[in-house]
């Protein structure tokens, strides 16, 4: 089993690039699907997520060419060989339904997808997806196939235009209304849509594709069907979450770290809120450095948000940076009703923390009349003690490696193929900013002995 090992107490220092982001590229490769044009990206992030992605993109009939060193990704899908999504990707990540969306306007045939993955930190229904794709004509239903179920699609008379208000302003639904919008009769008004940076990045990388879309006020999004596309190139935004987690890093181990590519507009509301506990950044002309500039000041009320609030995958490494301040600040998680699953670890490493089911904020909460612990209070400083981890989801993995980057003894982290979906070399860059960490992989290191073995015994 692979694990990292960290050595903590080591204050992080010096320069960092952020990869291209997670939640951005993943879309763009399924969005490339809705053309037969070859479609070019720069800044991909080497991630599982995207691994994942594209291998269910080829059984579809995109061909790949993909150097990971320099980032370039070129796919194209001249022909559907297949619309439909194996079973063995079931679970694998959320990207598949959004397969629903790319598919319908180029195919006659059934689009089937399997269910839904990704991390368990909450219900993350599929209800907007469907109710909107079925007012633009579609005709969808669930099926259990095997042990996994899988959602059948079809829209046998074409897809029209339609006006959809979503319930939420769902990211996933918003970009799964999007992409079946772009070959649909006529326009589409999308109203109460995610409008984040990586869904304007999306929009940006589909206009050069051939799509026209137009992001109005009051999150409305309306897009008029085309049936021509040409070939795109498109540059990847960076990766707001792991900049800021990068940045944290620097922080709370009492360093200094520069991450190149971090982007001030997509971040603005986290910076406003490592000033009101007294962290230090300098935005810069291709990034933002990250300081300690003193002690760190607790009292802070943070609510999670869709944007242009506080970012949910921003706060549990925010949890972690907060264990270090003095005083008592509050969190109140309004997008998944079980986020802060992680913080048991954290409270056994020593951090104080209470968790509440009232809604401890001023902010309209769905979870408000359900029992969910989805507040919770963080009292610092306190120090974190060194113990053997197991990751339960991607961004509650690196709270728990910052976590031990603030232990004196070492701490083991299992469970990596959680980081590895959305961080790129973790350790890589870790290490490059001083960090005391290592990825060990036992059956490698078998493998290793064996062979040195085997050729002393052969000499």
């Amino acid at each position: 089993m692979e694990y990292l090992e960290i050595q903590g107490g080591i204050p992080l220092k010096g320069s960092v690039k952020a990869a291209g982001a997670k939640n951005a590229i993943t879309k763009m490769i399924v969005a490339s699907v809705l053309s037969d044009k070859k479609c070019i990206f720069r800044n991909v992030p080497n991630i599982q997520d995207v691994e994942a992605t594209l291998m269910f993109c080829k059984e579809l009939g995109m061909e790949i060419n993909w150097d990971k060193e320099q980032g370039l990704l070129e796919v194209q899908t001249k022909n559907l060989k297949s619309s439909y999504i194996p079973q063995r990707f079931s679970g694998a990540n959320r990207i598949p339904i959004l397969m629903i969306g790319a598919l319908l306007g180029r195919t006659n045939e059934d689009v089937i997808v399997p269910t839904i993955g990704g991390c368990k930190i909450g219900k993350r229904p599929v209800n907007f997806h469907i109710q909107a794709l079925e007012k633009l004509g579609a005709t969808i239903e669930y099926r259990n196939m095997k042990k996994e179920g899988a959602y059948f699609a079809s829209a046998h008379n074409g897809l029209n235009g339609s006006l959809i208000i979503l319930p939420y302003p769902s990211v996933g639904a918003t970009e799964n209304t999007i992409l079946a919008a772009c070959r649909a009769k006529g326009k589409t008004v999308l109203k109460n849509a995610a409008i984040e940076p990586e869904v304007i990045d999306l929009i940006l990388f589909l206009q050069k594709l051939g799509a026209n879309i137009q992001v109005d006020v009051n999150r409305t999004i309306i897009i008029f069907g085309v049936s021509t596309f040409y070939e795109a190139e498109h540059t990847v935004m960076t990766d707001r979450i792991e900049a800021a987690s990068l940045g944290m890093a620097g922080i709370a181990t009492k360093g200094s770290v520069f991450v190149q590519g971090a982007n001030q507009s997509h971040m603005s509301l986290f910076l406003n809120k490592l000033r009101k506990i007294g962290a230090g950044f300098r935005v810069k002309e291709d990034g933002i450095e990250f300081f300690y500039e003193g002690p760190l000041k607790g009292g802070l009320h943070l609510e999670t948000d869709v944007y242009p609030g506080f970012l949910t995958d921003w706060q549990q490494p925010f949890v972690t940076l907060l264990t270090q301040a003095e005083g008592i600040s509050v969190i109140h998680e309004t997008v998944y009703e079980n986020r802060f699953g992680y913080l048991e670890t954290l409270k056994q490493m020593g951090a104080k923390v209470e968790f509440f089911t009232d809604c401890l904020g001023s902010k309209p909460c769905r979870f408000a009349s359900e029992n969910y612990k989805h507040s919770v209070a963080i009292q610092g400083p306190t120090p974190l003690k060194a113990q053997s981890i197991e990751i339960p989801d991607l961004r509650a993995g690196f709270s728990y490696v910052l976590a031990a980057l603030l232990c004196e003894d070492p701490c083991k982290i299992k469970n990596l193929h959680f980081i590895d979906r959305g961080y790129e070399n973790i350790e890589g860059k870790l290490s490059s900013l001083g960090a005391n960490i290592k990825r060990n992989n036992k059956q490698a290191l078998i493998k290793k002995l064996l062979a040195s073995n085997n050729k002393q015994l052969n000499t």
